[in-house]
């Protein structure tokens, strides 16, 4: 099947190429001339684990090629997948404007049936918007606007996509159904199956997801607040309540707060359309303060073990929002490390993949990269702990102390086991334990 993809972000890029290896022609679009360049020359903008050996694989074999012709791969393509940004806007509603813009080019290219297929995550009432540009712009009916939301994590977007839990397909008609069908049904399983529901509610399923969960994390981290007080230790408590079936144990992992490029402003746009549609958001408002609060709950406990930063030195060991990516976007480490800052402090810093994306965020901050994460201990008084990549979890931690000014921890995603860290010598101070 012939398809374009527009937009190559993180979304664009993995589907598009996603898409290559189920053995469709793909043409992923962008206005930005210079990242098709840097795509046509084999290289890719993100870090995402086995996407860069599934692009050049479908690159060289003719599948996916990338273009700025955007009317000429529109008037080529079948299915026409619109993977645009939607940032949030000065008062945190999703700002649709690229959307609306590759709605318009659609209909002014409109030449034969197609299927104009909304991945961008966008409120609920976007398909009927996208579908008034393209017929206004067109003077055309003969196209079917569909919502397939898109559920991939960073790190394992490509297991994701291609062994999905499930495909939401939102659709009007049984012709675009069946066009749907015919994309995903290699992939489709008894147990991971396509769900086909009505526009509306696969647009809305997508920001409830997300919301849920950014829930369960906010949750677990106020109940982490109340174990750090009462001397319970919330592993034990997500143990407990994850063996019961109702809840289940994924997402119940106390820490720093989240972050990233979906969980911050999905709940943050439900929230304004609850409000737009005067309909109560007491829940989600709690679950963002919540978790802005508890990007701030670690200076704390950094200044119980060094009460004077002003001249110290602290090693940060991870800045991504999360492993397996380098999305710096609402990471907590950009709190924490402004806060450090603001102390006085000078910060040691180590991400196997994040150091490009962070030299533009603290370019104003006295911060040193290393590419090795034992070597940003050196003359350091505390180690924070701000991202759980694997490499952390096995380090030999008799190392971590002879590099270390002070054997001074703060892990902000309790990577490490008290008892054992205690026994070893260490001041450790982990997140509701």
């Amino acid at each position: 099947m012939k398809i374009a993809v527009i937009g190559t972000g993180y979304v664009g890029l993995v589907v598009g190429t996603c898409l290559s290896e189920l053995g469709n022609e793909v043409i992923c679009c962008d206005v930005d001339k210079s990242k098709i360049e840097k795509l046509n020359n084999g290289a890719i903008p993100i870090y995402e684990p086995g996407l860069l050996d599934m692009f050049r694989k479908n690159k060289e074999e003719k599948r996916l090629s990338f273009t700025t012709e955007i009317p000429s791969a529109i008037k080529s393509s079948e299915v026409i997948f619109i993977a645009v940004g939607t940032p949030p806007g000065k008062d945190h509603r999703a700002d649709l404007t690229f959307v609306r813009q590759v709605a318009k080019t659609i209909g002014e290219n409109l030449n034969s049936y197609k299927v104009i297929v909304d991945k961008s995550t966008v409120p609920v009432g976007t398909a009927d918007e996208v579908e008034k540009i393209i017929k206004e712009t067109s003077k055309s009916t003969n196209f079917d606007v569909v919502s397939n939301p898109e559920f991939l994590r960073e790190g394992e977007a490509i297991n994701d996509f291609l062994i999905p839990e499930r495909v939401v397909i939102g659709a009007k008609t049984e012709k675009a159904k069946k066009i749907m069908e015919n994309i995903y049904k290699g992939i489709a399983r008894t147990d991971k199956p396509i769900v086909f529901c009505d526009i509306r509610s696969a647009e809305m399923i997508k920001y409830a997801s997300n919301a849920m969960l950014a829930t369960r994390i906010s949750f677990m981290n106020e109940i982490a607040r109340l174990c750090e007080k009462t001397g319970a230790d919330v592993k034990m408590v997500a143990k407990g309540m994850g063996l019961d079936s109702r809840i289940g144990p994924r997402f119940l992992q106390a820490g720093v707060g989240y972050g990233g490029s979906c969980f911050p402003k999905d709940v943050q746009a439900l929230m304004m359309a609850m409000d737009d549609h005067k309909s109560s958001s007491k829940i989600l408002k709690a679950v963002e303060e919540v978790n802005e609060e508890q990007k701030k709950s670690l200076l704390p406990k950094i200044k119980k073990l060094v009460p004077n930063l002003k001249g110290k030195t602290i090693a940060v060991w991870g800045l991504a929002f999360k492993p397996k990516t380098d999305d710096m976007r609402e990471a907590p480490s950009i709190t924490v490390i402004n806060q450090l800052n603001k102390e006085g402090a000078k910060i040691n810093a180590f991400d196997p993949e994040a150091k490009e994306q962070a030299q533009k965020i603290f370019k104003d901050i006295n911060m040193e990269y290393f590419e090795h994460p034992l070597d940003a201990l050196k003359n350091c008084d505390c180690l924070v702990i701000l991202t759980e990549w694997n490499e952390f979890r096995n380090i030999d931690k008799k190392k971590i102390k002879q590099s270390l000014k002070s054997p001074n921890i703060v892990d902000g995603r309790n990577v490490y086991e008290p008892n054992e860290m205690k026994e070893l010598g260490f001041n450790y101070i982990g997140v509701g334990r």
